[in-house]
């Protein structure tokens, strides 16, 4: 039996519908080679169902049954049993001879992803360090103090960030600098930006979020200045130019109006608006803790838990013990007193302000697109009522917008939030991030670690790959999945190319940006763009930005310094992304893996795309079984793009297919993309070339 022939997915190709709703009939669909006679049995829960054979197309056989879905998660898999009486199964792993119980298909009925996010690309901004169009808002040197440090404003928008005090540095990156920049993502080919928090906090990060219902007017609107300094250095945490400019009505409503404004002109261009949800815990300068005595006295606000222990707030946190007052005695996050965990069991009003919090942003007037979730799994005090808040939570969202994206930050197995009643996805470290990054790199995502052994190995990538995503994820998770290669809490992934261990407090940002290889990234971004999910670009990667882990993965875009090639290769790879159907939503399969190259297709029942990646520091020549994905066995495909450590080409050169098999010569550190597409006109040159006829 050619077991190579056997295949299945959760795709439309194979289940219709793909996301099937409760109780309903669904069809589910087997591949064979035509050349076997074989017997395919879908295990469907406890039931079994012969399959029989519908359709015959190329040299594949095509098997069918239709069932029906309950109200619970239904798991299923194949048997297949050959003529000779040999029996195999055939799980998310392909075809064995057991079935492994976490990596059998599962359907989650009625649970289904936003179209929109499928295959999406998206690009994450972190506001203070993308673009400044607005110098009346910036945040100003001494404005106010914040855990012991003032406030400081850089002038210098290309300094490097300080590694002690970057959360107290501002670029003065704002909301109308992204307004300013929306044609830019326009041709980027960007279908989505996911913001870092953007509501009132007192740091550049903004992960201490200080009010959930307004955007910070550093980032949007000052109206209203509030006064002079503090000079004298008393009382410094009650700054009064702070305290106006971010506790002023005015300036809230119409930071608020502008928000809602990018977001307008963001849609008006195709492109969807994702916020930043930071529920696990607040920030000490938070109104209802008020631990700096940012809202004491003024009048249009109530008295916070650290004020005054008749605070309507005082359950919003755990206090632990001890007679009046507190002081710092309650519960941080990670034992942080600047950031307090919020103590949702111990009050039903947070648990109700905060999802009023979710419906308020997806809703008119603002009208955002979904919510990324900070630190998800730790928000609460139990497991238990963990869950119970995300189904809450998704149950109020997906009702004020049933469009609305749930992805959320998480590390480690996630496939108890991704069944259908809770998050729509997550950010994909253990299936993306860090098995590319060890296979093309050998770096730990931090730079913290170099493995040499790591480097090339391409049957771990693979395996990582697939034992990670099927475990976590089915297809509507895995196809909205945000697949980065940077971001603001991990090292810049060129300058992992460069294999340097460190971080910019022990080593010199400069040397983040020495030894790097642009091949290597191309690389990355060649398999980004080509994987299942939603490739999502850290600002300033797209240009060649550098750096070492937080803080440094934070320095500005370089407006005027950009790499443009890179950024050129980046609108390229992100065309060949949108325009082929397969990638964005088709069915994957690995297709070589050996020392240092990789090569896969992406494919569904009308055209295939095959991606092969030479990591080595030297050419290679390889043959690669292209048929597994359909292509007929004598075919031409097209060369889409080309990249190696020189640069890299788009073009219509052809790669001729024969008996199933390409050959390719790739010179190091360098990967290709090719086509095949059965609607494709021959050309005239293909025509000839394919029917030579002899007319003696």
């Amino acid at each position: 039996m050619n077991t190579k022939a056997l295949f299945h997915d959760m795709t439309l190709d194979y289940l219709r519908p793909a996301e099937p709703d409760k109780n309903r009939k669904t069809q589910v669909r087997f591949r064979s080679s035509k050349s076997d006679n074989v017997e395919v049995t879908l295990v469907w829960g406890n039931e079994r169902f012969i399959m029989r054979r519908t359709e015959s197309d190329g040299e594949f056989d095509f098997y069918d049954v239709g069932v029906k879905t309950g109200n619970g998660v239904v798991p299923y898999y194949f048997e297949i049993k050959s003529e000779d009486g040999s029996l195999f199964y055939y799980d998310k792993r392909g075809c064995g001879q057991t079935v492994l119980d976490s990596m059998k298909f599962r359907i989650f009925p009625g649970f289904s992803t936003p179209d929109w996010a499928k295959g999406a690309v998206m690009y994450q901004i972190f506001v203070d360090r993308f673009c400044n169009g607005d110098r009346s808002n910036d945040v100003q040197t001494g404005e106010y103090y914040y855990n012991g440090h003032k406030s400081v404003k850089v002038d210098d928008w290309n300094q490097y960030p300080d590694v002690n005090w970057d959360f107290g540095e501002f670029y003065g990156g704002d909301l109308q600098g992204v307004l300013n920049k929306l044609d830019y993502l326009k041709e980027l080919g960007i279908d989505a930006i996911y913001f870092n928090p953007i509501f009132v906090s007192p740091s550049s990060h903004k992960y201490d979020t200080q009010d959930y219902d307004h955007i910070d007017p550093h980032f949007g609107v000052i109206l209203e200045d509030g006064g002079d300094l503090n000079q004298d250095g008393q009382d410094n945490s009650r700054s009064t130019k702070y305290i106006r400019r971010v506790t002023n009505k005015k300036n809230l409503e119409a930071s608020d109006a502008l928000f809602a404004k990018v977001v307008e002109e963001a849609h008006k261009r195709g492109i969807r608006v994702i916020l930043d949800g930071v529920f696990n815990h607040c920030g000490s300068f938070n109104k209802w803790l008020d631990k700096e005595r940012i809202y004491e006295g003024e009048s249009d606000y109530e008295k916070g838990a650290y004020v005054s222990e008749t605070s309507p707030y005082h359950n919003f946190f755990s206090f632990n013990g001890g007679n009046w007052p507190y002081n710092s005695n309650y519960d941080g996050w990670w034992g942080y007193d600047t950031l307090p965990k919020l103590n949702y069991e111990g009050s039903k009003e947070l648990e109700e302000y905060i999802l009023s919090i979710g419906r308020k942003w997806v809703s008119a007037p603002y009208n955002a697109d979904g919510w990324r979730l900070d630190v998800a799994a730790d928000l609460g005090h139990s497991r238990d009522y963990n869950h119970y808040f995300w189904k809450r939570f998704r149950t109020e969202v997906k009702k004020a917008n049933p469009d609305a994206i749930i992805l959320a930050e998480h590390y480690g197995p996630a496939g108890e939030w991704l069944q259908g009643e809770e998050w729509d996805t997550v950010m994909n470290y253990d299936a993306f991030m860090e098995p590319l990054s060890w296979f093309l790199t050998g770096m730990e995502k931090h730079s913290d670690e170099f493995q040499p052994s790591r480097v090339g190995n391409a049957r771990e990538f693979f395996d990582t790959m697939a034992y990670c995503g099927g475990e976590n994820f089915s297809m509507s998770s895995l196809y909205t999945a945000m697949n980065e290669l940077s971001n603001h809490d991990h090292s810049r992934f060129l300058t992992r190319t460069s294999q340097k261990v460190g971080r910019s407090s022990n080593l010199m940002p400069q040397s983040a940006d020495t030894g790097i290889n642009k091949g290597v990234m191309r690389e990355a971004v060649m398999i980004q763009m080509t994987w299942p999910g939603a490739p999502t670009i850290y600002y300033g990667d797209e240009a060649g930005v550098c750096g070492f882990t937080d803080p440094d993965n934070r320095r500005t875009y370089p407006w005027g310094h950009e790499d443009h090639e890179m950024i050129n290769f980046h609108k390229d790879m992100i065309a060949i992304h949108k325009s082929c159907p397969e990638i964005v939503s088709g069915s994957i399969r690995e297709l070589l893996a050996e020392h240092n190259f990789i090569a896969y297709g992406r494919f569904n029942r009308t055209a295939a795309v095959i991606v092969a990646i030479n990591n080595n520091d030297f050419e290679v020549t390889k043959e690669i079984e292209i048929w597994p994905t359909g292509i007929p066995r004598d075919a031409n495909l097209k060369a889409l793009i080309t990249s190696d450590n020189t640069g890299y080409n788009t073009g219509s050169s052809t790669v001729r297919a024969k008996n199933g098999v390409i050959t390719l010569t790739l010179s190091r550190r360098s990967g290709t993309v090719l086509r095949y597409n059965s609607f494709e006109p021959v050309s005239d040159d293909e025509f000839w070339a394919d029917n030579y006829f002899d007319f003696g």
